[in-house]
């Protein structure tokens, strides 16, 4: 019988350091690499991967599209209404128009102006603060958005309380989805998350004529707690896409082209 060597021990006992120290200095040079690794940690594994959009995309969705605000920046969106992945491509993007009662987003009228310009199929929304007025809220987001045949409804982003219980969020919501439906004359959009439309919207007569935009990220696919059906659903907050710098939100709708046509204004 031979025994290893005391050299031999001590190579052994360096591989792995070394191996180590490899995987750690690939990881970082490379986003190949990278991409591979995270992704194993992140996201289920029947999604398929998409390793130009940055992230595993929910498979038997055949619409997808992207939701932008001033953290964007300025957004190349002929590049973007250019990039091809195999089958899938940009179809709608949602626009953050305002918040509050006065605040506008930077990039909005530069967004809502060349998404449409690309063929992009747009939808503007307000990040609502439900302890401000709804009607001043309403008021705002109706002198800023100028909607046409075309685009989608009008939608409002109701995520956070502040301060405010659940009965007085739904009021407020509701006054002012009511505000902008005189206005638009289209019901508009909920963007929510699944937490807060479980804790605030799920099983509410009210709510249910009205089409829901759900955040929910790393899940096989959504399904909402009372059994009711989405329409766009928010899926990763880490996707990549040709002609904006950093990371964007990606959604899917639920249905075809077709479909998401007939959601828009005549």
């Amino acid at each position: 019988m031979i025994f290893p060597t005391g050299k031999g021990r001590r190579s052994r006992k360096g591989f792995w350091p070394a191996l180590v120290v490899t995987l750690v200095i690939a990881f970082v040079i490379s986003p190949q690499f990278r991409f591979f690794v995270v992704s194993l940690f992140e996201y289920p594994f029947h999604y398929r991967e998409y390793r130009e959009f940055g992230i595993r995309v929910p498979s038997g969705y055949a619409v997808h599209g992207i939701d932008v605000s001033r953290y964007q920046s300025r957004v190349d969106w002929e590049r973007v209404a250019a990039m091809r992945v195999g089958e899938k491509r940009i179809h709608f993007a949602f626009v953050k128009a305002t918040e509050g009662t006065w605040m506008q987003d930077t990039w909005f009228d530069f967004n809502w102006k060349n998404a449409r310009q690309n063929g992009i199929v747009r939808g503007a929304y307000h990040y609502f603060l439900p302890d401000l007025s709804p009607v001043d809220q309403a008021r705002h987001f109706a002198r800023t958005v100028k909607l046409r045949s075309g685009d989608l409804p009008p939608v409002v982003d109701v995520e956070e309380t502040r301060g405010m219980n659940r009965e007085q969020i739904r009021k407020f919501t509701k006054t002012f989805l009511d505000h902008l439906q005189r206005h638009y004359g289209v019901k508009p959009i909920v963007y929510t998350n699944r937490d807060f439309y479980k804790n605030h919207f799920a099983d509410q007569p009210e709510f249910k004529p009205y089409c829901f935009w759900i955040a929910h990220y790393h899940v096989a696919d959504l399904n909402l707690p009372d059994g009711s059906k989405w329409h766009f659903w928010q899926h990763s907050d880490r996707g990549r896409v040709n002609g904006i710098n950093g990371d964007v939100d990606f959604n899917v709708f639920y249905g075809d082209s077709a479909t998401l046509r007939k959601m828009c204004l005549p």
